[in-house]
């Protein structure tokens, strides 16, 4: 049977949006609810699909359902599909209205506290059309969930390995520079002389990544000879970090980027002790192959352009 006998005239996209509703919501009820049809049709669609293709797309059990194989195949291209879908309504949209479109974007917590806001505000007194919706995580989970199911169009993260994963793309932006921070009310603000070895004993607000083998901190105290600090907290969370802070008895280390672009740099001050870089970058991550809207193109050309001043020569 020829393509367009056995699919091109049977196989509607209506189809496959039921069919990409049931995989995510693993049962044919909720996705019935979820697309607000009955569960008849969502049944009957699911049926008439694996009929079309002749192939089984969906184990059942009391459970629900999991996609077979060829249902995860399936799942995976029909994601392609309406992706490019979208993106391509949000091209038509760019072109009749430059600077206007919706723009999903996938970065760190510290990226979201200093240089993404930094990019945002460029952008939006230009475009005051555009719209940003940010969906916070490590690299790590932004490359394995965001970027794969396509719920962002790039990734603005501190890479936690030397590449990215094999189905995604990296631009190296530049590598973070690390300072020792505290609240203005802590006895070493202000200070011109500090040692290393006088803070190993002091009270340590840091996250995981911080204290991790080939972290800047580790190398600055294990050059000295020192003992690394023990973190009294260990949590990624900035409000926390802050608020910690500003009672003048804990130290963290805090991101350049962070201390130059966000709210930081009003609020915290930096020790006179020198750390050295990250030696695993900052980057824009994306999706293999798959084609950025306009909005996102722009996007990153500001980033570039706002992010040049941390970039730090030899």
């Amino acid at each position: 049977m020829q393509w367009t006998d056995r699919i091109g005239r049977r196989l509607k996209l209506r189809d496959l949006h039921i069919f990409l509703a049931v995989i995510e919501s693993g049962n044919l009820a909720r996705a019935a609810e979820r697309l607000a049809i009955s569960r008849p049709v969502v049944s009957k669609t699911i049926a008439d699909l694996e009929r079309a293709l002749g192939l089984r797309l969906l184990d059942r059990s009391p459970q629900g359902v999991e996609p077979t194989v060829f249902g995860r195949a399936l799942h995976k291209r029909s994601m392609v599909i309406f992706d490019d879908l979208r993106q391509g309504v949000r091209e038509l949209e760019f072109l009749a209205e430059p600077g206007k479109g919706d723009l999903q974007i996938g970065c760190s917590e510290y990226m979201a506290a200093g240089l993404v806001p930094a990019v945002i505000d460029r952008l939006s007194g230009k475009h005051p059309q555009m719209q940003f919706h940010l969906e916070l995580g490590d690299a790590a989970s932004l490359q394995e969930q965001e970027l794969p199911r396509r719920k962002v169009e790039f990734a603005i993260a501190r890479m936690l390995a030397p590449a990215p994963e094999p189905e995604m793309d990296a631009e190296i932006l530049f590598h973070e520079r690390l300072f020792i921070a505290a609240g203005p009310g802590n006895k070493w603000a202000g200070r011109r002389k500090i040692a290393l070895a006088d803070l190993v004993e002091e009270r340590w607000m840091l996250a995981p990544p911080e204290m991790a083998e080939g972290s800047p901190l580790v190398q600055a105290f294990r050059a000295q000879k020192l003992p690394v600090p023990q973190a009294t907290v260990m949590a990624l969370s900035l409000p926390l970090r802050n608020g910690l802070l500003a009672t003048g008895n804990f130290l963290t280390v805090v991101p350049g980027s962070v201390m130059r672009f966000g709210a930081e740099r009003t609020l915290l001050k930096t020790l006179a002790v020198e750390l050295p870089d990250w030696k695993l970058p900052v980057a824009i991550i994306t999706l293999k192959n798959r084609t950025l809207s306009p909005a996102a193109q722009l996007f990153i050309d500001t980033t570039r352009a706002v992010a040049k001043p941390l970039v730090r020569t030899a």
